[in-house]
């Protein structure tokens, strides 16, 4: 895979997006690399603004890709999905595994952490095995000066038979010889001599009888890599690389007889998972022996401070009580900061509309136009945005920060023993923590976990945390009938917090208890083992994460909601002014509804504006004091003392309260959430069973509270 002249051709990246083709003269990088290691900020360094977003043709992994240059050569930088191994358990490790192997990428740029050095030289090794075209990118060299930690560049380099270069990826200029090294090996100025890893005596034999059945015939990565593929039995890549040899005229039918008899005699040597078991030993070994030479230490307890810190996070029980306040303490920021800016977009848009209504007075339009736009269409859509963006504006940067910081992965961690005994995966507890901000989030994160039934497990029941959308109508519900008045005192706001912990407490033992259920019933298996990686704690990148976090989550779901929201807003819009009678579709529908509700602790009106919400929850509050006050459109919520009084008035007690934060908290996902099923699963019986699962509970849940308190006379 040379890399000059008429050997980089035209690129179309398939890959990458089907619509983008790069020119003969861009040279095409894959970033690969360990996750945590700081990889995409490597990426964005390179490639600043100049970056597109998409998905790998055929699958569901996002995709990112960007480009920069130096003085004499154009790059197309490709950040693939992080992987420990090319080989691949998940989705994200199959997409890097396919484009390092099959992509055609001219240089493979691995990135490396410094304070770890031996675990990411097994993704080194292997890279090294399928192309020479090799460059290690040691980053977070700063944090390894302060930990003690010493790395013998050159040493490194002569070891592994490829070019090393430092940096601190934070400092965009570090990576100014990271992109000399890239533009010398393009046009042939650097030459590797990549050193092979060495396996046991019958694994190296094996590999030389299939490479001799290769011969010389030319595939576009190396025999040796080639063969040990074959050997280890991955069905997916081997059927690849049988369709590179046969395109390049190799013998399929010899290469296929020699793979399985060497096969065969391996597993008479190495029975059940030992063949694999004994390729990772000898790569893990070869590594030790690198970092031997290469890498010192002057501090011997250079992990220390971290170390001491776990114990108090990870611990039995400080673990999870660290867990609670850090919950607590987020949403008391979340609901505090939200409120300002959430009434000023609240009053912006109430103006704008307005100026919309003075347009459509202005122009003549009928009423039923300006009813169905602007009342309808225009309104729940500002509502949706009104609600959902300030809330997701803070929510979405402390979750990053956390996970910037290296949090996240103890919480993984902590709950991984409770997944355990539900049959499922503590990667879960990840999926779990997105879902606060968005359940569609929730559920994309998913992919995180290898194993396709756990992931069901996880998808299935990620909307039993309740995300932002939920938020407003739990505490307007908990400001109403559980604190002692709506005033913003610090204490009434902790209040509402610790409140609000507890029904997302016992959203996550519900989530706990399907769980359990499911993985003995409907998705039966043992729970897989998987590596969690304890990251570093690391200083936070601030403007990193708002960028990130407001721009890849908040922007993204906010507008998958909002194109949802408008339609709904218009059959709201039609079902309140359309009458059958004397009344209006929408109280028909209520009424309809009543003896359901009533038997739910709730009533008809509760339960159509939880079927009219589907598309966005924020705008189940402002629908039931619609249909309460009769009026054709969405009512703007005031006073929560006023509005308590009318709720009041309509017969809510504490049980209605306590049964629509239950039926809040369990109750179909919303139409995102949902499209976001389907995609990620492709299955119409999954989507459909992520519906009916937590409503089928919810209901329960509030029939039995309900039976209960009026057995014993509590209401």
């Amino acid at each position: 895979m040379g890399l000059t002249g008429s050997s980089v051709g035209v690129h179309c990246a398939e890959s990458v997006s089907p619509a983008i083709c790069f020119d003969e003269e861009e040279i095409v990088v894959a970033l690969a690399g360990n996750p945590n290691v700081g990889k995409s900020t490597v990426f964005n360094g390179l490639t600043g603004m100049n970056q597109h977003t998409g998905n790998w043709s055929g699958k569901t992994v996002s995709s990112a890709y960007g480009r920069c240059r130096s003085e004499d050569t154009r790059f197309v930088m490709v950040d693939i999905p992080g992987t420990y191994s090319l080989m691949a358990h998940s989705a994200e490790e199959e997409v890097a595994r396919d484009f390092i192997c099959f992509g055609s990428p001219d240089i493979t740029v691995v990135v490396c952490d410094a304070t770890c050095l031996e675990r990411n030289l097994g993704l080194v090794l292997q890279v090294a095995e399928v192309t020479d075209n090799v460059i290690v990118c040691v980053n977070l060299m700063d944090e390894a000066k302060r930990k003690g930690i010493h790395v013998n560049l050159n040493e490194l380099s002569k070891k592994l038979g490829v070019s090393v270069v430092p940096c601190v990826a934070r400092n965009k200029k570090s990576l100014s010889s990271l992109l000399n090294v890239m533009d010398k090996l393009a046009r042939g100025r650097n030459k590797n001599s990549v050193v092979p890893v060495d396996y046991s005596e019958a694994i190296e034999k094996a590999v030389s009888q299939i490479e001799n059945a290769i011969g010389d015939t030319k595939i576009k990565v190396k025999t040796r890599f080639a063969s040990l593929r074959l050997l280890e039995g991955d069905e997916a890549i081997a059927e690849e690389i049988y369709r590179l040899l046969g395109l390049a005229g190799g013998d399929i039918e010899k290469i296929k007889a020699v793979s399985q008899a060497a096969k065969d005699e391996l597993a008479r040597i190495y029975p059940n998972e030992g063949l694999h078991d004994a390729i990772v030993s000898s790569i893990n070994e070869r590594a030790a022996e690198i970092c031997s030479s290469a890498v010192t230490y002057s501090k011997k307890n250079y992990d220390s401070s971290d170390r001491k810190i776990d114990r108090v996070l990870t611990g039995r029980v400080s673990g999870y009580a660290i867990m609670l306040l850090m919950l607590t303490a987020v949403f008391w920021l979340t609901i505090v900061g939200a409120n300002y800016p959430s009434d000023c977009l609240s009053r912006l848009f109430m103006s704008f509309q307005g100026v919309l209504s003075g347009f459509f007075e202005r122009i003549g339009a009928p009423e039923w136009l300006h009813g169905v736009i602007v009342l309808g269409a225009y309104r729940v859509l500002s509502w949706v945005v009104a609600v959902m963006l300030p809330p997701m504006a803070i929510f979405f940067p402390l979750f990053t920060l956390l996970e910037d910081v290296g949090y996240l992965p103890r919480i993984a961690y902590n709950l991984d023993k409770p997944f355990k005994k539900c049959n499922a995966c503590g990667k879960q507890a990840l999926c779990m923590a997105m879902g606060f901000g968005c359940n569609a989030a929730g559920v994309v994160g998913c992919r995180i976990i290898d194993s396709p039934r756990e992931r069901l497990l996880a998808i299935l029941t990620n909307n039993f945390v309740p995300c932002n959308g939920r938020f407003p109508t739990l505490i307007a519900v908990i400001t109403m009938f559980f604190v002692v008045s709506e005033s913003a005192s610090f204490v009434n706001s902790v209040l509402s917090a610790v409140i609000l912990m507890l029904f997302v407490v016992l959203g996550v033992l519900v989530t706990f208890g399907v769980t359990r259920f499911l993985s003995s019933t409907l998705l039966r298996g043992i729970p897989s083992s998987f590596t969690l990686e304890l990251p570093p704690y690391r200083r936070p990148q601030i403007g990193r994460v708002i960028v990130h976090s407001v721009f890849d989550r908040t922007l993204f779901v906010l507008g998958r909601a909002a194109a949802v929201a408008a339609p709904a807003g218009v059959i709201i819009w039609l079902m309140a002014n359309i009458t059958i009678g004397d009344a209006s579709i929408l109280s028909h529908c209520a009424d309809f509804l009543d003896p359901l509700g009533r038997l739910m602790g709730l009533d008809g009106v509760i339960l159509i504006a939880f079927i009219l919400g589907f598309p966005a929850n924020e705008i189940v509050l402002p629908i039931i004091l619609m249909a309460y006050t009769a009026q054709g459109s969405l009512a703007e919520i005031g006073s929560l003392v006023s509005l308590r009084e009318l709720f009041v008035s309509h017969g809510w007690t504490w049980l209605t309260a306590v049964c629509i934060m239950l039926f809040s908290l369990m109750h179909f996902p919303c139409s995102t959430t949902l499209l976001t099923v389907k995609r990620e699963t492709g299955s119409l019986k999954w989507t459909v069973l992520a519906a009916v699962i937590p409503t089928a509970v919810g209901m329960a849940a509030c029939i039995l509270l309900a039976s209960f308190a009026r057995l014993f006379g509590l209401v």
